[in-house]
């Protein structure tokens, strides 16, 4: 009840404010604290055990301030970031908008975080043993060399990292879609693989492409290609949108930027759905968009994702989400007869019922 009323409290704020003002609570400690132990719901991937599927998207925490916090609140996993090799500002103020009446966000942040170096300080202190950390890594601005900028992440993060997240498909940094495409894709996979070598861990992280939802099948087709035949670890599908549904109806719709939350959902799924078969099942997907309860959380899983990730429905919903989304999902799992959550993983879409 508590988190709820601050919840409430929050969207009072202005939107960038008060994600500044949650993100400060959580660093505090003032966050809830709840098992993430789920026997039904766990699994391991990429010899790493995930105690839940439920994990923190990047782009809340973006400097790795309250991940230990997210942990302890329930999480299965957290993604910080996106953290770029120098720190920058980002885009100008206002750049984070609420749309209360279709439940979305218009994000046009611009990747502003403290750079590696800083959040490097801070996560080479965290106690691995807590939990599953994922760092998602992306490009600076004014960086013409895209591919430096991330073997320049891989290298300082790579060996804090549980796994590591290469942001191709945000669209508030000019141009950086466009490494979505075949050729560069096949670039920059071999230059981030090769950095993780070089780094010659006895562990090394996972290397995982976050892609957008705006692609076309040709372009689907492509990336699923490059995943397979450069032996990428996994995709998460999908990152905010560029298209703005016909049927939104907040005064904040026309803001330009990326566009999450509900809205977001069909487009996230069908593009799920479409990896899942383009790679033939044959490496994990992390279902993110427009997830804001079990049942959204199990059609992902049945659309072929082992892991779902949340944020924007955290701020209508607040951390009761976690306990609320894992309880749905378990008990979708036992109506339809799942033992564990793996063996639903790309059964098929179910019904809406």
């Amino acid at each position: 009840m508590l988190h709820d009323l601050a919840t409430a409290a929050l969207r009072l704020l202005p939107a960038e404010t008060a994600h500044h003002a949650a993100l400060r609570a959580m660093a505090l400690g003032w966050g809830p604290k709840l098992n993430a132990e789920r026997p039904r719901l766990a699994q391991t991937l990429w010899g790493r055990r995930f105690p839940n599927p439920l994990g923190l998207a990047a782009g809340l925490d973006k400097d790795a301030e309250a991940h230990a916090a997210f942990l302890a609140a329930g999480f299965g996993f957290v993604e910080v970031g996106t953290l770029t090799p120098k720190p920058q500002v980002g885009n100008p103020l206002p750049r984070l908008f609420r749309l209360p009446e279709d439940r979305g966000v218009i994000n046009r942040m611009g990747f502003n975080n403290c750079g590696i170096a800083d959040a490097a300080e801070r996560l080479a202190a965290r106690d691995r043993t807590r939990g599953i950390v994922g760092i998602n890594i992306g490009k600076n601005k004014d960086q013409a060399d895209a591919v430096a900028d991330y073997v320049a992440g891989v290298t300082v993060l790579g060996p804090l990292a549980d796994y590591l997240t290469v942001n191709v498909s945000s669209p508030n940094t000019p141009g950086l879609r466009a490494l979505q495409a075949k050729a560069p894709l096949i670039e920059l996979v071999e230059a981030v693989k090769a950095a993780r070598a070089h780094l010659a861990l006895a562990d090394p992280p996972p290397i995982l492409v976050k892609v957008a939802p705006d692609l076309s099948a040709e372009e689907r087709q492509a990336v699923a290609e490059v995943a397979i035949e450069q032996g990428l670890d996994g995709l998460i599908v999908s990152n905010t949108t560029i298209s703005r549904p016909a049927d939104l109806a907040s005064v904040n719709r026309k803001e330009s930027g990326g566009l999450s939350g509900r809205p977001l959902r069909p487009l996230a799924l069908a593009a799920l759905a479409d990896f899942h078969k383009l790679t033939q099942g044959r490496l994990p997907l992390i279902g993110v968009g427009g997830i804001e309860s079990g049942l959204d959380a199990y059609q992902r899983i049945r659309a072929g994702a082992s892991l779902v990730q949340v944020y924007s429905a955290l701020i209508y919903q607040g951390l009761g989400l976690v306990p609320r989304l894992l309880d749905e999902l378990e008990a979708l799992l036992a109506r339809d007869g799942f033992a564990r959550l793996a063996d639903a993983v790309g059964a098929g879409l179910p019904s809406t019922s």
